[in-house]
């Protein structure tokens, strides 16, 4: 018999590898543009570093026209690893190292240069930062492992990262956004008061986390997976000290709660967009529905294929019972969704999890929209201005025709294909 902890254990495992898993390809329909990886050198000096002790790195699209002096950039996403087991296994691949990663990346969606595609954003110096700490670029710690080191500099990556590219222009940057998906879009909440202050006075800096908003969800087993996975994060990682301190103070004696952004955005004083799908397929399936809580497989048909859900399974959801996850989700952005003057929204209802760096889903005759409204033209609406509260929310599952697809082949509870994001 599969004990208590044995259980947590591969709980857990599948959600480091399933997260990934989880992530759409770079590679769309538009080719795009492939733009190679810069090491970041002077990064030993700061003692960041990724798992594995190789440097981390970037990659940079130079602006032009009227562009050269905007700056868009963009985390990386690709989960987490909350132990030493599977913060090891990640230091041997892409998600840990820099010397596994690809030496270049396919630039498309809201990282496009080409203006029909991206019509706000093409021509603005656009980075992509390359993910290899397994915390959010959040940590800051060390442990040695053996005759090895393994090492969580996250805070010390994105430290880096910035002051590498401030001399190349980022330090005369008239407008910025600061962008993620998944791991990366959680990242953008706990940086993004950071990375304002890092830019002139006069800048006009906002934020954009796409699939990011992590709930501190109950699941269908009446328990709080995704709390328990963050806690231990946040513990074996040293990220506490470098959470917002407001938010903390507010939490205590659980500080690991400002990990969720559910709980730090309202200490977050720069402009926000959240670009979000009410029925998260990531965590539909682990978050809601994780697989330590469906041991006898009863959502396993539901998970693959949403039309097959059975009534409660769709409540469930829905939110017409007390575990309803696009009730919860709406929930926890009520606030924001009624008070923040500055801020954005486009929380969809398609199954999906990331659609700001895929053409499909960004800009294209078959993108979701909601309102006949682009989740493209409404990020662009909100960061110029061009129209007061950006904030679409789209009605419940299944009204949206508009989505690009329902549950993505990709994204399936049995796939552990590594995917690039």
């Amino acid at each position: 018999m599969k004990t208590p902890r044995l259980l947590d254990l591969m709980a857990a495992m599948v959600l480091l590898v399933s997260v990934a898993s989880s992530l759409p390809p770079l590679v769309s329909g538009d080719p795009g543009r492939r733009v190679s990886m810069t090491l970041v050198r002077g990064a030993a000096a700061l003692g960041a570093f990724c798992l594995d002790g190789s440097l981390p790195a970037y990659h940079l699209d130079i602006g032009f026209g009227a562009g050269s002096n905007n700056w868009l950039l963009q985390f990386e996403g690709g989960g987490w690893c909350n132990d030493i087991a599977s913060c090891v296994d990640r230091s041997k691949t892409r998600r840990g190292s820099t010397r596994f990663m690809s030496k270049t990346a396919v630039f498309t969606g809201i990282l496009s240069n080409n203006a029909s595609l991206n019509p706000d954003f093409y021509n603005w110096n656009k980075v992509r930062l390359r993910y290899c700490d397994g915390a959010s670029f959040a940590g800051d710690a060390q442990f040695r492992n053996g005759t090895s080191m393994l090492y969580f500099r996250g805070q010390r990556i994105w430290k880096a990262i910035i002051l590498d590219l401030l001399p190349k222009g980022l330090a005369k940057a008239r407008k910025a956004l600061l962008t993620g998906c998944s791991a990366g879009g959680l990242s953008t909440f706990l940086h993004c008061d950071n990375f304002k202050n890092y830019l002139p006075r006069t800048a006009n800096v906002k934020c954009m986390s796409d699939a990011g908003f992590f709930l501190d969800a109950i699941d269908v087993a009446a328990n709080r997976t995704m709390r328990s996975f963050y806690t231990k994060l946040v513990s074996l990682q040293g990220i506490q000290k470098n959470l917002d301190p407001n938010c903390t103070r507010a939490f205590y004696p659980e500080p690991s709660l400002c990990f969720f952004p559910q709980y730090a955005l309202r200490f977050i004083r720069t402009p926000m967009f959240i670009l979000n799908s009410a029925y998260d397929v990531f965590q539909f399936h682990h978050g809601l529905v994780p697989p330590s809580a469906d041991l006898t497989g009863r959502w396993k048909r539901c998970k693959l294929n949403v039309t097959a859900c059975n009534p409660h399974q769709l409540d469930a959801l829905q939110g017409f019972n007390p575990i309803g996850f696009r009730t919860d989700m709406l929930g926890a952005l009520m606030n924001f969704f009624r008070n923040s003057t500055r801020g954005g929204m486009f929380i969809n209802s398609c199954f999906d999890h990331c659609q700001s760096a895929l053409q499909e889903t960004w800009l294209s005759p078959t993108s979701p929209r909601i309102h006949n409204k682009t989740i493209a033209r409404t990020v662009g609406d909100w960061y110029f201005g061009r129209r007061n509260g950006a904030k679409e929310i789209g009605c419940p599952y299944p009204c949206d025709k508009t989505c690009h697809n329902l549950i993505p082949t990709s994204t399936t509870a049995d796939s552990l294909v590594n995917l690039d994001i």
